[in-house]
C-alpha cells in the first residue's frame, strides 16, 4: 500500500469479489488487477454482471413483479378466466430452492406494499387499504438468468412439482389477507391483459 507500506494481495477483475467501499458499492481497479476485499459486505461482482451477496451465497430466491392496475384479465384458449378491477396484478416467479415460509413472507409484502396513492402521498397505501384484489399468475420467465450470451437461461427455475405448491402457498396466503384474488391457470399458455395505473411497477423478492 502506497501510504502504509502494508503488502496487499491482488486478483484479477473476473474473480468473485465482496468489497468494502465505505458505502461506496465498486471496485478500486488499478490496471487489470484490484485490491483484495477489507470485508464481506455489500456488492459482489463478477465480469460485468452484479450479484447481491444472497444470490452469489445462498442462490435465488422467489420474486413478485408488482403491478398497480386499473384494470387486469387473464384468458386461455380465448376465454376470459379471471379479471380484476382497481388492484394488483402479481407475477410470480418460483426458484429451485424455494420453499414455503418463502412464499407465505412473499404474499404478506405484497398485502402490505404501499404503492396506492392517497390524498397525502403518491405511493402512501396498500392494495388492501384502498380495498383492491390482487390478480396472481404464475410467471416462470421471472427466473431468468441473462448474466451470458442473448438466450435466457431457466436453470434457476423450480420444476412444475416444485412450483405448483409453492404458488399455491402463496396464492393461500393471499387470500387469508385479502377478500378478493383472482388466478391465472398454472402452467397454461395464457394472455394477460392489463391497463397499468400510473404505470408504477415494484419488483419484491421473498427476504
Amino acid at each position: 500500500h502506497a501510504e502504509t507500506g502494508e503488502e496487499i494481495d491482488a486478483f484479477h477483475v473476473d474473480a468473485l469479489v465482496e468489497y468494502d467501499l465505505g458505502g461506496e458499492h465498486g471496485i478500486e481497479p488499478a490496471g487489470d488487477e484490484c485490491r483484495r476485499p477489507r470485508a464481506a459486505t455489500v456488492p459482489v461482482f463478477r465480469h460485468s454482471r452484479y450479484f447481491t451477496p444472497r444470490e452469489a451465497n445462498e442462490g435465488f430466491a422467489m420474486r413478485a413483479l408488482l403491478q398497480r392496475v386499473s384494470r387486469a384479465a387473464v384468458s386461455v384458449d380465448g376465454r376470459e378466466i379471471a379479471a380484476i378491477d382497481r388492484g394488483l396484478l402479481v407475477l410470480l416467479g418460483v426458484f429451485r430452492d424455494d420453499h414455503e415460509p418463502l412464499a407465505t413472507r412473499l404474499a404478506e409484502r405484497t398485502l402490505a406494499a404501499r404503492i396506492f396513492a392517497d390524498h397525502l402521498k403518491p405511493m402512501n397505501r396498500s392494495v388492501l387499504d384502498v380495498g383492491g384484489a390482487v390478480l396472481a399468475v404464475s410467471q416462470f420467465t421471472l427466473a431468468a438468468d441473462t448474466g451470458r450470451g442473448n438466450r435466457p437461461s431457466f436453470g434457476h427455475a423450480a420444476p412444475p412439482e416444485v412450483a405448483r405448491p409453492l404458488y399455491e402457498s402463496y396464492v393461500a396466503a393471499l387470500r387469508a389477507g385479502c377478500e378478493r384474488v383472482e388466478t391465472g391457470a398454472f402452467g397454461a399458455e395464457m394472455r394477460v391483459a392489463l391497463v397499468n395505473d400510473g404505470p408504477v411497477t415494484i419488483l419484491l423478492e421473498a427476504t
